[in-house]
């Protein structure tokens, strides 16, 4: 592939070459889930057609190649974020890893008025977990370009701040948070800390080693893999410590109606028949997109965020969103001349996919005094060719609604 022969991507993505609505596709919806290349659709169906059977469990040659496809995608995405292997949980998502820290870490060192330092702009997921495990959410403001404001955000530190939890990249306004400074400062203080990654995961390098976190979480499904897989990446003392939060096979050690014992690090916190086709769709994703160049692709989207962000303001009643000066390929915006929904609705008529909603962050939505927002996220198949169709159909928008 060339610097980055945009034609040759985009036919690696079978999804990509249908029309909707009659129209030419335009998938401007990434930052939901992004669409899958053959060679991840290939690696999947060899799995169901050719090593079909449960890991760990027989000696018979099809658990066999099943074990080794399974275990060899941990150790391939290990050397993706560069950490051991036994420090790499299998999930079912950034969700389900924030839960695994809010009630196997978080929960048991609680008490009462102890609090979760969060931002405003966190999603659902990076929020309900904590108040679940019972501890106190603090959010720390935003500006009004959507950016942290840093200097709040320290002051909100406190004696009962018993974890620090932050999305990387914001899933709404595409704010890039200075999490390595953050980080930082935590540390300082002797405060834990979770990085959700879900949003970062295919748009910027990770070296979890180097960065230093507590937690890091992700997902498969955002990085060119399959649904219902995730990632929670940890630093193994408190691997070590946490107790098990599901019970089943493979967690355990011994059984014995009298008590149990647990097995070793990762598949302590791995009970159950695992999603072995979501491991090997995700290292799949992950030699697809290392071969292309993580850094390559972010270049590619940061230029076409520049090329898209002046035409979106020129649009009239057009306002975007979420403006910081760091932020990645999302651009959330209203319009005077019709609700999200319309606008969505209108868009989708004209080939172009995106998102609508309060896209699970209620209280971004309220800090920025909209029920809603349109939402078009961008990926490394996207081109300048789906921003003109964006821009054309939201003129269409005004055109009917106006």
């Amino acid at each position: 592939m060339s610097e980055l022969d945009l034609a040759a991507i985009r036919a690696q993505f079978p999804i990509l070459q249908q029309q909707n609505r009659g129209k030419r596709l335009a998938y401007l919806d990434s930052a939901a889930t992004t669409q899958k290349p053959e060679a991840v659709l290939q690696a999947l169906d060899l799995y169901y057609r050719s090593a079909n059977a449960n890991v760990h469990r027989a000696v018979h040659e099809l658990a066999e190649r099943a074990t080794t496809a399974y275990e060899g995608a941990r150790d391939r995405i290990a050397r993706f974020v560069n950490t051991p292997r036994e420090q790499i949980i299998f999930t079912r998502g950034t969700t389900e890893s924030i839960n695994l820290v809010a009630r196997s870490f978080l929960q048991p060192r609680l008490q009462a008025g102890d609090e979760v330092l969060l931002t405003g702009m966190e999603h659902h997921s990076n929020i309900v977990p904590w108040q679940l495990a019972g501890a106190k959410t603090v959010a720390a403001p935003l500006n009004d370009r959507g950016e942290l404001l840093l200097d709040e955000w320290r002051k909100r530190i406190s004696p009962r701040t018993r974890l620090i939890a932050v999305c990387q990249i914001s899933n709404s306004l595409g704010t890039v948070n200075p999490v390595a400074e953050m980080i930082a400062i935590a540390r300082a203080h002797g405060i834990p800390v979770l990085i959700d990654g879900a949003q970062a995961i295919a748009h910027t390098p990770l070296d979890f080693t180097a960065l230093g976190a507590d937690f890091y979480a992700f997902s498969a499904h955002k990085l060119y893999g399959p649904t219902g897989f995730g990632v929670l990446l940890a630093r193994r003392e408190h691997l070590e410590a946490m107790p098990p939060w599901h019970g089943g096979g493979d967690m355990i050690r011994t059984v014995s109606f009298e008590g149990s014992t647990w097995n070793e690090l990762p598949y302590k916190f791995e009970a159950g028949t695992p999603d072995i086709a979501g491991a090997i769709g995700c290292a799949a994703a992950i030699e697809w997109l290392d071969q292309l160049g993580v850094a390559k692709a972010a270049a590619h989207e940061q230029a076409l965020l520049d090329y898209a962000t002046p035409r979106l303001a020129e649009i009239p009643g057009l306002r975007l969103i979420g403006t910081a000066a760091h932020k990645a390929g999302i651009l959330s915006f209203v319009m005077d001349a019709a609700h999200p929904q319309d606008i969505g609705t209108v868009l989708d008529m004209e080939g172009v996919a995106i998102r609508t909603g309060h896209h699970c962050t209620m209280p971004l939505m309220q800090r920025f005094g909209v029920p809603a927002t349109a939402r078009a996220s961008l990926a490394v198949y996207n081109g300048r060719d789906d921003i003109d169709q964006l821009l054309a159909a939201l003129r269409k928008v005004n055109k009917l609604f106006g």
